[in-house]
């Protein structure tokens, strides 16, 4: 049996329908609609199959709209299928997210961690410290200046020694 029979026997009626014929006329046709919207070949398959078990459940569809009907079935199918993915997504990056709580020992390290920053900063000269504290804090080149009463020509210079300082300082107190 072709295409064209298979058309024809959806259009007969429910009492001549004959389901394979059906469904080798059109299963392809179905899984290439789903596969343009979930982009998964094989996804698109399964989607395809369920559309076609649900049209066998569905004695009211053989009947000369059934074409229609598979088709307007396989869009719904994929846009749930599209749903479902984005929900999926999304649970994920909040189970993610919830993970993302440090552990106690994360937190006893960067506790550590800001300790041993702020030995160094206290061990450098004053002008250095601010100068590394006040553009960590978001300043810019002419705020520093006007903040600390340096020439703005000079501070990306002075910028430069006091994290320099700052290296030389972590490095031989704390390796690395």
């Amino acid at each position: 049996m072709n295409a064209s029979e298979a058309v024809s026997q959806l259009k007969a009626g429910p009492a001549t329908f004959d389901f394979d014929a059906a469904f080798r006329a059109h299963y392809q046709r179905i899984a290439r609609v789903i596969a343009r919207l979930v982009r998964d070949r094989g996804r698109s398959e399964e989607l395809a199959v369920e559309v076609f078990l649900k049209f066998w459940r569905s004695p009211r569809a053989h009947g000369d709209k059934a074409e229609a009907w598979l088709y307007r079935a396989a869009v719904r199918k994929a846009l749930d299928e599209l749903r479902r993915e984005q929900r999926r997504l999304r649970y994920e990056n909040l189970a993610r997210t919830a993970r993302a709580v440090p552990t106690p020992e994360d937190v006893r390290l960067a506790n550590e961690e800001q300790d041993r920053v702020r030995r160094v900063l206290a061990s450098l000269n004053s002008r250095q410290a601010a100068l590394l504290i006040l553009r960590a804090d978001g300043l810019t080149y002419d705020e520093l200046a006007s903040a600390l009463d340096i020439n703005p020509t000079s501070i990306g210079t002075f910028l430069s020694r006091a994290q320099q300082a700052f290296r030389k300082e972590y490095v031989k107190r704390y390796g690395k």
